[in-house]
């Protein structure tokens, strides 16, 4: 039986051939020419004046509010509807992620609940490309110029969207991208920081590297972080730099696959592209919308879709149902999106016939349970394992 996974890296010939003249050249560390190329190259991919990498996506993030200055007695706004490392990055640093619910159609930030969260102790929000597709960033650096916030972007998911022909990484006042081993290009851990701001990219080199003095060796003004990337990984990040627009194109073409083969299913929801705003569909994320408020008949699905070799992905739990950040306030939209949503396969490899496929099991199994639903009987819940449905 073929296994398909959620997604997979691409790596070939000229990403071994990086790598190994990395290894070959001594140059292992946080230091070597790689790393100055590949900051050199996805500043130029972003249109930004500066990019800076980092160990991952989480730190850079982490990074990005060090260097605007967040502290204790701080409130950050954040998507409740995200994965747990952009409101990790605002904790860490002592201020307080304050949760805002998600927009039934994009699934991203809702720009009248930031409006609506902006208090005196507000100093930024910090907005996710959820699954590739952008936020309304017209909208979100409306509201912060008005009530002058600075905006984070976490573009973890989402290298090259863009708003209006403007590519993800160019609005905030910095942004942070992922390049994890599932994102569209990877360094197998890693993250970048992009900024058109000299001084905030001064603070992110100074507090990456320990805080040194880049011009007094081993000398270290303030306190700093070790949160650099390795010449190894900024080698295969030039790499796959190299075929991202590929890479890109894709990703879009299995998403529109998919598309074709569930079209006309009223059962399922898809991600709006608003107008000027195009995703790069990072994974094929759906919504069975049978399973809203029924999480056990969508992790029956995932099971049942398993049990034929075909790999999918919960949604996101929303930041207010976890421990850490629960919250008695009610966000019932993140709340319907996430029970009722699954992350399809979407490696880059796949093949068109691949996807009728996976879309007709997708299907039949998906009917099969609502009709059981339907007249009473209740499918066996799921047994999962960190998230994954298994059988």
């Amino acid at each position: 039986m073929i296994h398909y996974p959620v997604t997979e890296p691409d790596l070939d010939g000229n990403d071994r051939e990086h790598l190994l003249a990395a290894f070959d050249s001594g140059w292992i560390s946080s230091q070597g020419p790689y790393l100055a190329q590949f900051e050199a190259d996805f500043a130029r991919f972003t249109g930004t004046a500066h990019a800076l990498a980092a160990c991952n996506g989480t730190m850079a993030l982490h990074l990005a509010l060090l260097a605007l200055g967040v502290r204790p007695g701080d409130e950050v706004i954040v998507p409740t509807f995200t994965y747990v490392a952009t409101a990790n990055a605002v904790h860490y640093c002592g201020a307080t992620p304050v949760l805002v619910d998600c927009e039934s159609d994009t699934w991203n930030m809702d720009p009248e609940a930031v409006a609506s969260a902006i208090t005196p102790r507000t100093v930024g929000i910090l907005p996710v490309h959820l699954y590739g597709l952008p936020c309304d960033m017209r909208a979100l650096t409306s509201l912060a110029a008005k009530h002058k916030l600075w905006i984070v972007e976490d573009a973890a998911e989402a290298h090259g969207a863009t708003v209006d022909k403007q590519r993800v990484g160019s609005f905030g006042a910095v942004a942070c991208f992922s390049l994890y081993g599932n994102k569209i290009i990877t360094t197998g851990e890693g993250g970048v920081l992009t900024t058109d701001d000299h001084e905030l990219a001064r603070k992110i080199a100074l507090f990456r590297g320990q805080g040194m003095d880049p011009e007094r060796r081993y000398w270290f003004p303030t306190v700093g972080w070790n949160y650099r990337m390795t010449n190894l990984a900024a080698a295969l990040g030039v790499a796959q730099l190299q075929k991202i627009e590929r890479l890109i194109a894709a990703h879009k073409r299995v998403a529109s696959w998919y598309r074709t083969y569930l079209a006309g299913q009223d059962a399922f929801a898809w991600q709006t592209e608003r107008h000027g705003i195009e995703s790069v569909h990072w994974l094929a994320s759906v919504r069975w919308l049978a399973a809203e408020h029924r999480p056990e008949l969508r992790d029956a699905l995932m099971s049942r879709l398993a049990s034929d070799g075909i790999d999918t992905r919960p949604f996101f739990y929303p930041m207010h149902s976890m421990p850490p950040y629960a919250s008695k306030a009610r966000f019932p939209v993140a709340d319907r999106v996430a029970s009722s949503g699954l992350n399809l396969p979407s490696s880059p490899r796949l093949e068109e016939s691949d996807v009728q496929h996976i879309a007709s099991r997708l299907t039949y199994h998906a009917r099969e349970l609502a009709a059981g639903a339907l007249f009473g009987s209740r499918p066996a819940r799921a047994r999962t394992q960190n998230g994954v449905a298994t059988t």
